[in-house]
């Protein structure tokens, strides 16, 4: 069962607690105001829709999986009709998944597609449905997280499976309506609460809560933080606008705009792979704040930048 057949069939189950969600916005007298609005719902909307209408033309654009080739090279097979094959599967693909979203906040090149799911000003489930859609090499990049996996035995069709499983599980994080969870499952999974930081523009949440279906990845490698202050969604700097073929490849252009204008090799470079908000034209010490407005946007004044932490530019 691929990964478009199971949000095929989850597709009902979103439009169903996507309008629970919002039936309980409205009657709640003390709703925040970045909880949603119709046009960014409708922008979150259109944005998957083309991603499930494009999604066909990817295996003419990548023919090929990574991981499928490290399932085919590997020596070492799991039998899926062990139980504790599934359950040692979903730990080790989420291990992936977290190294993986890493990336995506901390390489440029994965950022442009990423940048996607980041640039809506609410929360709310439709977010979740903020998916970008035909960023081939970003994609390539991406599915290399997993090649481990494979290597370790997992069949490629349980590890694809389990990147659905998983996706599906942080549809429902997505949302403000839900506070906190018991402290147990606060504390070994990702909840809403841990969500929200994570889409967190503010500092206390720059670059933190990068786990799927686990937050322990984060409380080990020292990204995870609490909701501790009022959450600002988004970007450092907002896109502005509605229109989801802009929304997606927003970030592109501006990548494209940047290495176009970079006057020396290692400019190019750094701005396809060194993080959001890298600049060629380095100031001693920069804080997030200040680089979210002083950053590749010398080049490109359009340029969306990401959460970054605090850090000293180098090259």
């Amino acid at each position: 069962m691929g990964r478009v057949e199971l949000l095929g069939y989850a597709v009902p189950a979103f439009a169903l607690l996507m309008l629970v969600e919002w039936i309980g916005y409205r009657r709640d007298p003390d709703r925040s105001g970045n909880g949603g609005s119709a046009r960014d719902t409708a922008s979150n909307v259109a944005t998957f829709t083309l991603g499930r209408l494009t999604k066909p033309l990817l295996q003419y654009l990548v023919p090929f999986s990574a991981v499928l080739g490290a399932a085919a090279l590997t020596p070492w097979h799991l039998s899926p009709r062990s139980w504790w094959v599934w359950v040692l599967g979903l730990v080790v693909t989420d291990f992936c998944y977290y190294w993986a979203h890493r990336a995506d906040h901390r390489v440029r090149l994965m950022w442009t597609a990423h940048s996607v799911h980041h640039s809506s000003e609410h929360f709310n489930l439709s977010t979740a449905l903020r998916l970008s859609w035909l960023h081939p090499v970003a994609n390539i990049l991406r599915g290399l997280a997993w090649v481990p996996a494979a290597l370790l035995g997992f069949p490629a069709w349980m590890i694809f499976l389990l990147q659905s499983i998983g996706l599906l599980y942080q549809f429902p994080i997505h949302t403000q309506r839900v506070r906190t969870l018991p402290r147990p499952i606060e504390f070994l999974f990702n909840t809403p609460a841990h969500h929200r930081v994570h889409h967190g523009a503010n500092l206390p949440y720059i670059d933190k809560n990068y786990g799927g279906v686990f937050i322990i990845w984060d409380r080990m490698f020292g990204s995870f933080a609490a909701e501790s202050e009022p959450i600002r969604y988004g970007l450092t700097k907002n896109i502005g606008t509605h229109n989801p073929l802009k929304v997606n490849y927003y970030e592109l252009a501006a990548l494209i705009r940047d290495v176009r204008g970079a006057s020396t090799w290692r400019g190019r470079l750094g701005y396809v792979f060194g993080p959001p908000g890298w600049t060629e034209h380095q100031a001693p010490m920069v804080s997030a704040p200040t680089m979210a407005s002083e950053s590749a946007s010398v080049l490109s004044s359009d340029a969306a930048v990401s959460p970054v932490e605090s850090v000293q530019l180098t090259s």
